[in-house]
C-alpha cells in the first residue's frame, strides 16, 4: 500500500535540506539522545502522572522547573501548540463576552479565541517602520490612550515579538495595564528561547505562552503557558478545555529535556548562533536593531529588492527559509546551526544574487469598518471568492500578508477596493488565483 505523506517527507530528509524554518531542531537529534517516539509514548498509567489532575507529579516537576527558570508562578505543558495557550489564556483572563484590547497583529488563533468567546476587539495600531518595511512596536502610551479611552478594557494582548522579530516594552506595557485595573497577555510565540539568552521582558506579564518547537530544539507542537498570580489549577481548567484529554507523554517529555539542555550547552549554543547572525547581518543587507527599535538577536531578516524571488532561489539550492515578502526573507536561526549552516546559507546567497535593499513597502491603510462581530463572522455561512470580486464583501477570514504582518482586512470587516489595491501593490495576488473567504 503507498504511504504518499511518509515517502514525501523521507524524500525531503533524503535531500539533506538546511532547514531555517519551523521546528527549532531544524532535523538534527534531539538533545540528551531523546528517544523518538514509541519507548516512552506511554498514556496516564498511574506512575505517569496527569496533566490535568491535581496530585503533585513528574509532570507538576518539570513545569515547575520551567516556571522557576523563567520566573513565573506556574507553567503549564501544551502539545497543542501555542494555539491552546491563547485560547486557554484569553479565556483565563477575558471570560466570555466583553472587550479586549487586541495587537492588530495577532496571530489568527487570537481572532479564533475572541470569536469562541464572543469578545469585541479595540485594535491596538503599530507605527510604520518606513525605512525597515515591517510594522514597529507597540508603544506604552498607545495602550494607555487605549485603557483610558475605553475604561471597562481588563485584557490587553499584544504579540512579542513578531515574525519579524521586533520586540516591544513587556515591562512598560505591564505597568500601564496594572495601573489601570488591566491584565497582560503576550504571545511570545517566537521567543521561547530569548530568557535564555538574558532576555527577562517576559516575566512582567500576567499570562505568556511560548511555542518550544519554534525556536529550541523540540518537536512540532511542544508549547508552554505560563502565569503569575493564578493557581496551577486555572492554567490546568482552561487548558483542558482546548487541549485533548490524550496529551502525548513524548511532548511533554520533550518539553523537560529541551529545559535541561537549554540551561548548559543549549544556551552556550544559541549565544553562538547569536555572535554569527549579528556578524551576518553586517555582511548583508538585513533589519538590524537601532534606538527605539528593539530585535530578537537570533532571528534573521534578510533584505532584499525581490524577497519573493530570493526565496525561491534559496529553496532551488536546497535551503528552506521561513517566509518570504515582497522585501525580506525571514530565516529562524536556532542552536541547532553552527558553522556549516552559516557558510551554507552565504553560499547560498552568494549563488542567488539577490540580496540588497529591501523593495519599498508602502504601509497599510486605514482598517475598513467592521460590520460583524469575530463570532458572528466565524460562525456565519462563508464561500470562497475570486481575489477581484471581494470588493463590498464582509470578509470571514484574516487577510494577513506579510508584511505587514497586520491583517489589512479582520473578520466581519468590510472589503472596501482601496484595501484589494494594497493587497495588489504588496504582492498578495501575484499568481492570479488567491481567493477570499466571505460571508455568503
Amino acid at each position: 500500500m503507498p504511504t504518499p505523506l511518509y515517502d514525501a517527507l523521507r524524500a525531503l530528509a533524503g535531500a539533506g535540506p538546511l532547514r531555517l524554518d519551523m521546528p527549532g531542531h531544524h532535523g538534527a537529534p534531539l538533545p540528551g539522545g531523546f528517544p523518538w517516539p514509541s519507548q516512552i509514548d506511554f498514556t496516564e498509567n498511574g506512575r505517569t502522572g496527569d496533566l490535568f489532575g491535581h496530585e503533585p507529579d513528574a509532570i507538576q516537576a518539570a513545569e515547575s522547573l520551567w516556571a522557576r527558570r523563567l520566573g513565573f508562578d506556574q507553567c503549564l505543558f501544551l502539545t497543542g501548540g501555542s494555539t491552546q495557550g491563547i485560547h486557554a489564556g484569553l479565556a483565563m483572563l477575558a471570560g466570555v463576552g466583553g472587550r479586549a484590547a487586541l495587537d492588530r497583529g495577532s496571530h489568527r488563533s487570537l481572532y479564533h479565541a475572541l470569536a469562541l468567546l464572543d469578545l469585541d476587539p479595540v485594535f491596538l495600531s503599530r507605527p510604520w517602520l518606513a525605512g525597515e518595511g515591517v510594522a514597529g512596536p507597540i508603544s506604552p502610551e498607545t495602550v494607555a490612550e487605549t485603557l483610558a479611552a475605553h475604561r471597562s478594557l481588563k485584557t490587553v494582548c499584544i504579540t512579542s515579538p513578531t515574525y519579524y522579530g521586533v520586540l516591544s516594552d513587556i515591562p512598560a506595557i505591564a505597568a500601564v495595564c496594572h495601573a489601570h485595573g488591566a491584565k497582560l497577555m503576550v504571545d511570545a510565540a517566537h521567543g521561547a528561547h530569548l530568557p535564555f539568552l538574558g532576555y527577562e521582558g517576559f516575566r512582567a506579564a500576567d499570562v505568556v505562552v511560548m511555542s518550544a518547537h519554534k525556536t529550541l530544539p523540540a518537536p512540532g507542537q511542544t508549547a508552554l503557558l505560563f502565569a503569575n498570580g493564578f493557581p496551577l489549577a486555572e492554567l490546568q481548567r482552561w487548558g483542558s478545555v482546548y487541549g485533548t484529554s490524550s496529551p502525548s507523554y513524548v511532548l511533554m517529555a520533550a518539553l523537560d529535556a529541551v529545559r535541561d539542555y537549554m540551561e548548559g550547552e543549549g544556551t552556550a549554543r544559541y549565544a553562538e548562533t547569536v555572535r554569527r547572525a549579528d556578524a551576518l547581518r553586517r555582511r548583508r543587507p538585513a533589519l538590524t536593531a537601532r534606538d527605539g527599535l528593539e530585535l530578537d538577536p537570533a532571528r534573521l531578516v534578510l533584505a532584499s529588492p525581490d524577497g519573493f524571488a530570493l526565496a525561491d532561489a534559496l529553496r532551488a539550492r536546497g535551503v528552506y527559509p521561513e517566509m518570504a515578502d515582497r522585501g525580506h526573507v525571514v530565516c529562524i536561526l536556532t542552536c541547532a546551526d553552527g558553522g556549516a549552516e552559516f557558510d551554507r546559507l552565504e553560499r547560498a546567497l552568494d549563488g542567488s544574487g539577490l540580496s540588497g535593499p529591501c523593495a519599498p513597502v508602502p504601509p497599510p491603510p486605514e482598517p475598513p469598518p467592521m460590520v460583524l462581530t469575530p463570532r458572528q463572522a466565524l460562525f456565519a455561512p462563508r464561500e470562497s471568492v475570486p481575489f477581484h470580486q471581494a470588493e463590498g464583501r464582509i470578509c470571514a477570514c484574516q487577510v494577513a500578508p506579510y508584511p505587514p504582518g497586520v491583517p489589512v482586512i479582520a473578520p466581519g470587516e468590510a472589503v472596501q477596493k482601496k484595501h484589494l489595491a494594497y493587497l495588489r501593490q504588496i504582492g498578495y495576488n501575484r499568481d492570479g488565483n488567491t481567493v477570499i473567504d466571505v460571508v455568503r
